[in-house]
C-alpha cells in the first residue's frame, strides 16, 4: 500500500519537473530521508500528537535555503496528506524512476578484501556488457568470505564465496570417488 500512494507522489514530481530538476528533487529528497534515520525526528514526524504544520516546518527548516518553492509546496501537500512517514519511500522510487530512465545504476560489491580501482572498473565493464546498462559499483568492507556484487534495481545478485566453492570441490571428489 506504501508503495502505491509513494508512486503517485513520484509520478506527479516526474510529471512536472525537467530531467535536471528530477536530480535536484532527488537531491533534496535523499536529504531529507536522512534526518528520517534519526529515532527521534522519526517518531516526532509519526506522532498524531503533533500538529502537521510542526512536522511540515521541521521538515522544510532542516533544508535551509537549500529548496526551491516546487519542493517546498510537495512536502507541504505530503506533509498536509499526513504522509510525511512516506518520504523515504517517495525518494527511493524517485531514485529508481532517475536511474530507469537515463539507464545508469548504482551498485555496491561486498568483500572481506579490497580491490583496485581497475578491478572496479572491470566489474563495470561486465557488468554494463551483460546488462547494457552503466553500473556505477562502490565497495563495501564486509566479513563475507568471497565476493559479492549487487545491484538491486535491476534485481543483480552474484556472489562467489570460498566455503560454496569447498563445498563444490568437496562434493565433486565424493562423487568421482564412488
Amino acid at each position: 500500500m506504501v508503495d502505491l500512494i509513494a508512486k503517485r507522489y513520484v509520478n506527479a514530481l516526474l510529471g512536472s519537473s525537467t530531467p535536471q530538476t528530477r536530480v535536484d528533487y532527488s537531491e533534496t529528497l535523499n536529504t531529507i530521508s536522512s534526518i528520517f534515520s534519526n529515532k527521534d525526528i522519526a517518531s516526532f514526524i509519526a506522532s498524531p500528537v503533533v500538529e502537521k504544520d510542526k512536522k511540515i516546518s521541521l521538515v522544510i527548516d532542516s533544508l535551509g535555503d537549500n529548496i526551491d518553492a516546487t519542493m517546498k509546496n510537495f512536502i507541504r501537500v505530503v506533509g498536509e496528506n499526513g504522509r510525511l512517514e512516506l518520504v523515504p519511500a517517495i525518494s527511493k522510487m524517485l531514485n529508481y524512476e532517475i536511474q530507469k530512465d537515463t539507464n545508469k545504476y548504482d551498485g555496491k560489491v561486498y568483500s572481506s578484501g579490497s580491490l583496485t580501482q581497475d578491478e572496479l572498473n572491470s566489474l563495470e565493464e561486465r557488468l554494463k556488457a551483460h546488462t547494457g546498462s552503466q553500473i556505477a559499483l562502490t565497495q563495501v568492507d564486509d566479513s563475507f568470505d568471497g565476493m559479492k556484487v549487487v545491484v538491486e534495481d535491476l534485481g543483480i545478485e552474484v556472489n562467489f564465496s570460498k566455503q560454496r566453492v569447498k563445498e563444490q570441490l568437496i562434493e565433486f571428489i565424493t562423487k568421482a570417488l564412488s
